[in-house]
This record gives structure tokens, sequence and C-alpha cells, in this order.
């Protein structure tokens, strides 16, 4: 583990919803790879697993999908990521229908694995986003899978370029992100003492 993220709550702070990244810093097929071997060791619904992964990391393959996801819809009048800003790499978490058609029933693996991916991602110097906002029809389209695996949920990888920033709900209980004249992303935070049940 890096001496950087020395515990898990500083790993989770540490993991935030980039959308900037330093394209020059290019992830590898052996860096995926490891981010889903950790995925695969948690917990899944009656342990089916149907769960597999399509690793984005050569150029042409990255710039199919880039064009097909959709970022930060709070944030709609902004180009994100900016230009020059993309993820240098895309695993898409699909789900095999041979082993379960029911893609509802396991939303939860999704988000077990897609959080267990980042964290991983973030130990390694890099960062990520969870895209849930595109076609996956498109999405199988575009890198060609066979019918029978369904992409439920798109994670972008790279190496962070921007700054985000976490801070506390104010008096006015928004929760809505947003971004300073700087470009420094602020996502807000409810208290600890506001989500624990009395």
């Amino acid at each position: 583990m890096s001496t950087e993220h020395a515990n898990l709550k500083e790993l989770v702070k540490a993991n935030r919803s980039y959308r900037g990244y330093d394209e020059s810093r290019h992830v590898t097929r052996g860096e995926l790879l490891e981010m889903v071997d950790c995925a695969r060791l948690t917990a899944s619904s009656v342990n089916l697993q149907p769960l597999r992964y399509y690793l984005a990391y050569e150029k042409e393959d990255v710039e199919r999908i880039q064009p097909l996801t959709k970022w930060a819809r709070g944030l709609p009048d902004m180009e994100l990521p900016h230009p020059g800003m993309c993820p240098t790499a895309f695993i898409v978490i699909c789900q095999d229908t041979y082993v379960s058609d029911a893609l509802s029933r396991f939303t939860r693996d999704v988000g077990i694995v897609a959080q267990t991916i980042l964290l991983c991602a973030t130990e390694m110097g890099l960062g990520g986003c969870m895209i849930g906002n595109f076609s996956p029809a498109k999405i199988a389209e575009a890198v060609r899978l066979p019918e029978s695996l369904v992409p439920l949920l798109v994670v972008a990888v790279g190496k962070p370029a921007e700054k985000v920033v976490l801070t506390e709900v104010g008096a006015d209980g928004r929760t809505d992100y947003y971004r300073d004249e700087d470009d420094v992303h602020y996502v807000p935070k409810r208290r600890l003492e506001d989500l624990v049940i009395n």
C-alpha cells in the first residue's frame, strides 16, 4: 500500500469522482487487471458472480467510448472533461445474461465492484469516475460485445489533473457540487451527526 494513503479513511477521502485527467499518463492493461482482480474478490449476491469487465486502454478503444459517455449532469453548462483532459482508460462493467438475466438483481454487486475498482486505482496514484449516463446498446456496439453481455456501468480511469475539495453541507442543506473561478471542484458532504439515527 502506498504511504500517501496510510489507512482506509484517507483512501476513501482521496477517492473522488474526477472529471479531469492528465492525458499523457496512460493506464496499462496490467493496472486495469489488478483493479478487476481486487473487484472479483468482493461479495456477490448468492455468489453468482455474473459481472464481466471490458478493459479499454488502447487509445482508439478509449476514444470510441469517451463520446458515448455523459459527465457531470449537475453542471449542465460546463463541458467535462475539458478538452485535452479525458481519461486514458475505461472499465465497462457488464452482466453476463447467460449467468443471470435479472439485470436489476445485481445492482448492489455493481456498486461494490465499482467502488473497489476506484479504491484500487486511488491506491495506485490514479483516479476515476463512475458513469451511469450512457446508452448500453451504443457502448456494446462500439466495443463489439457479444449479445449476452449487457453494460451496466462505465468506470473512467486515469491520472487526476484537477482539484476536488470536500466541504460540509451548509445551513441551506444543498448538496449540489460546484466549481469556482479556478475550476476547483467542491463536493458538500452531510455531517456525521446528521446521518446517524439515534
